[in-house]
């Protein structure tokens, strides 16, 4: 409530002035009951946890949730709807169970199928409460005449009936029921990051139809010119050897002591994270330190430090390494606390999969800008100076020194990832 006093207190008449233009469509589009100014702003937080905007709303356009984002999945490019309270391009003129039904059980109007790019398999878990509050929220932002036809993709998989199937084989609808041996603060967390936070959406690996591969639950995924990171609380390559204030530090302001958070989840950061109060981030930063590693990762790490990186490979990357990197990252690899991220026993340089680092070095990144940590520090691209043996070998440097290991990189994975990301515009 202190927040929402302090809203209020500057933009009441504003805000009522814009709840009397909205009355008529809030009251065409369901039941909620316009004076309830607390739902509303629970809704608008609920819809920050959840990223709405992230897919809803073109980056840079002042058009809040009006659609058009490119998203891009496995098997095309699909564009986030239109969910501004416009009555015919829009969810204006929806009722409630339809929206609820379209967050828990992945069915639009009319019943059809939802693709799951939407993230339905994890928003089951939500209350139906909740799910009221998002759309209280939405119908109070500006309706906008959009028309935006999200399905991209190719035949077959634009077939919507096949995804009856689909949900068949990877879904069931469930809301989140807490765990009476665990804490408040870790029910939290787990309601948080298994629902509305949708954590595993980029983090767990997908199988060949796009389903959540289960066994391997938040270990990891290549997607969109990226690696987003094993989350588990596995002591090499997951969030092992970060403490929970750690997790929240960075989910607060894209920093902490040893890590920079770039790319897609700089992003996720910006318009979801940086917003959420502190105690939520500390129960997911608590439910997160919960999560074990899968114990085949020692399998990996007994393969990496079994096989050595060729020396030759390893000499030259070192040169590489102190010619180009040194200068901000160290030369013994520990960075600048806060600012430049350090790659000495970074989990982020041991995973299996080497796109982030690849990527990093061959396009460059910048690193997230929040109102907590506004420098946004930068890392130069390297592509037009680096063949990719050398991009490789400092790849293969940095994954093996310091006391790190992880499988070398080749200048044929190089190749691939410079002619997929010459592809990208983002």
């Amino acid at each position: 409530m202190p927040d929402l006093q302090k809203y209020f207190a500057s933009t009441c008449h504003a805000f009522v002035v814009g709840a009397v233009l909205f009355l008529p469509v809030m009251a065409r589009a369901g039941d909620i009951d316009a004076q309830k100014f607390d739902q509303i702003e629970r809704g608008r937080y609920l819809a920050i946890l959840g990223d709405c905007t992230g897919c809803h709303t073109l980056p840079g356009s002042r058009r809040d949730f009006a659609g058009g984002r490119p998203l891009e999945t496995p098997f095309g490019v699909l564009l986030g709807p239109n969910i501004t309270p416009d009555r015919e391009t829009g969810i204006g003129a929806w009722t409630d169970d339809e929206f609820v039904n379209a967050l828990k059980n992945g069915t639009g109007r009319g019943g059809t199928h939802l693709f799951p790019a939407m993230p339905y398999t994890y928003y089951s878990k939500i209350t139906r409460d909740d799910a009221l509050a998002i759309r209280a929220y939405l119908n109070t932002v500006p309706a906008v005449h959009n028309t935006v036809s999200p399905d991209q993709l190719p035949f077959p998989f634009n077939v919507r009936a096949s995804l009856a199937v689909w949900n068949k084989l990877f879904f069931t609808p469930e809301e989140f029921q807490p765990n009476r041996s665990k804490s408040p603060e870790w029910n939290r967390g787990a309601y948080l990051t298994e629902g509305l936070g949708h954590c595993g959406m980029c983090h767990t690996p997908k199988n060949a139809l796009g389903g959540d591969d289960t066994s391997e639950r938040m270990q990891g995924y290549n997607l969109q010119g990226w690696f987003a990171p094993n989350i588990t609380n596995d002591t090499r390559i997951g969030l092992g050897s970060w403490s929970v204030d750690d997790i929240a530090a960075y989910l607060k302001t894209g920093h902490n002591q040893t890590s920079a958070a770039t790319g897609i989840m700089a992003e996720e950061i910006g318009l979801s994270t940086s917003k959420v109060s502190d105690g939520d981030l500390k129960a997911i930063a608590t439910y997160l330190k919960d999560r074990p590693g899968d114990s085949s990762n020692q399998n990996n790490r007994a393969q990496a430090t079994s096989s050595p990186p060729d020396q030759g490979v390893m000499k030259i990357g070192a040169q590489i390494y102190a010619d180009e990197c040194s200068g901000c990252h160290g030369a013994n690899g520990k960075g600048v606390s806060g600012l430049f991220p350090s790659l000495n026993g970074a989990p982020v340089v041991r995973q299996k999969d080497a796109t982030s680092i690849v990527h990093v070095v061959l396009r460059g990144a910048i690193s997230a800008g929040t109102k907590f940590a506004p420098t946004a520090a930068a890392m130069p691209a390297f592509a037009w100076v680096m063949n990719d043996d050398q991009v490789a070998a400092v790849a293969t440097y940095i994954r093996n020194s310091w006391g790190n290991a992880a499988p070398a990189v080749n200048g044929g994975d190089v190749a691939k990832e410079r002619a997929a990301l010459a592809e990208r515009s983002d």
